[in-house]
């Protein structure tokens, strides 16, 4: 790549990240659906033009919104879940986890936090498809441990479906709680996993499936 176009693509990608900073700036006060891409680009200082060039509409943007607030935290949470050790120990780092990025970014939280029942059906799917990835990692995390033998795919699938239904709560209940609720909601986080840990090691205890899949 020349200098000359390895400052172009700089400059791109630059520009792309400030329509998306902006986006998220607006999208405080409203919801996607209502979002302007001319909006956008005032914010920014370019032509409405220039946004076609980064991205095909609203819809394309509020997807990298998601991939942006969601994507970086595979890795992290991945890394976490295969540690050896205490399974609680890690539960409740990963408690952590998402409490310091909830308050590091607020507001790539309440977009996802709105938009996951919102109107724009792409980002409702791609908000979707990054919760089951979730759900899939947590479930092949835990599916290596002792307390799962015996257990199937589709029960681990439910597993870990549960843990990431309780990080989405957690997120938005710390949102609202604010920085000086923080402390208990995450607090309320840790038991209610040590419930859902407990509830796990009697799983397969004779009738206990039997009795939640009822007649």
């Amino acid at each position: 790549m020349s200098h000359t176009a390895g400052i172009r693509q700089t400059q791109k990608l630059k520009t792309r990240q400030a329509l998306l900073d902006a986006a998220l700036g607006l999208l405080e006060h409203q919801s996607l659906s209502s979002l302007g891409l001319r909006e956008v680009t005032r914010a920014v200082g370019v032509a409405p033009t220039a946004f076609y060039r980064h991205f095909d509409g609203t819809a394309a943007l509020g997807v990298a919104l998601v991939e942006e607030t969601l994507g970086s935290l595979h890795g992290m949470i991945g890394a976490i879940l295969a540690e050896t050790g205490d399974s609680e120990v890690r539960l409740d780092r990963s408690v952590e986890l998402i409490a310091r990025h909830v308050a590091a970014q607020p507001a790539h939280f309440r977009f996802i936090a709105r938009e996951q029942h919102g109107g724009v059906g792409p980002v409702r799917e791609a908000i979707a498809a990054q919760l089951g990835l979730f759900a899939e990692e947590v479930a092949a995390a835990l599916g290596t441990e002792p307390e799962s033998a015996g257990w199937d795919q589709e029960d681990l699938l439910m597993l870990g479906g549960l843990y990431v239904d309780h990080m989405v709560l957690t997120a938005s209940a710390l949102l609202e709680a604010g920085p000086d609720g923080g402390r208990e909601v995450i607090r309320v986080a840790r038991r209610r996993l040590r419930l859902v840990t407990l509830g796990r090691t009697h799983w397969l205890d004779d009738g206990a499936q039997e009795a939640a899949d009822g007649p």
